[in-house]
């Protein structure tokens, strides 16, 4: 299983992406989706939204389960990846770039500090199994 080292994770395994300009991508990670299995539907918020760390901001459907996604950093959220609404399997096919869930502009770029790097990450995800 792929946890790309250029990532930060939140326990409840999303991924943030720094873009290095105050703003971050997130998506869930390769472990998430395949706990889920095939997603066939996603919910994301609107853009303008504000978010709190580990505040919910939106829901992956699967085959399998309806899963909560939260947010690893707080700030607006400026971005959504709209070609999920039509595409959803995106997800599973490719977690970390084109299965990307939404873009924030972070309030606190120290928040990121917080989150889990991959090896740290990829413990919290064997110890699921």
């Amino acid at each position: 299983m792929e946890f790309p080292k250029n990532l930060k994770y939140a326990s409840s395994h999303e991924w943030a992406l720094d873009n290095g300009d105050g703003t971050v991508t997130v998506g869930i990670s390769e472990h998430a989706q395949e706990a889920l299995g095939d997603v066939v539907f996603v919910e994301l918020p609107e853009v303008g939204s504000e978010l709190e760390a580990g505040e919910e901001f939106g829901v992956v459907e699967s085959v399998k389960a309806a899963s909560d996604v939260y947010s690893p950093v707080s700030g607006e959220v400026i971005g959504v990846n709209s070609d999920l609404e039509d595409s959803p399997e995106t997800i599973n096919e490719s977690p970390y770039k084109e299965g990307w869930l939404i873009k924030i502009k972070m309030t606190d770029a120290t928040e990121l500090d917080d989150l889990l790097d991959a090896k740290a990450y990829s413990q919290v995800a064997e110890e699921e199994g």
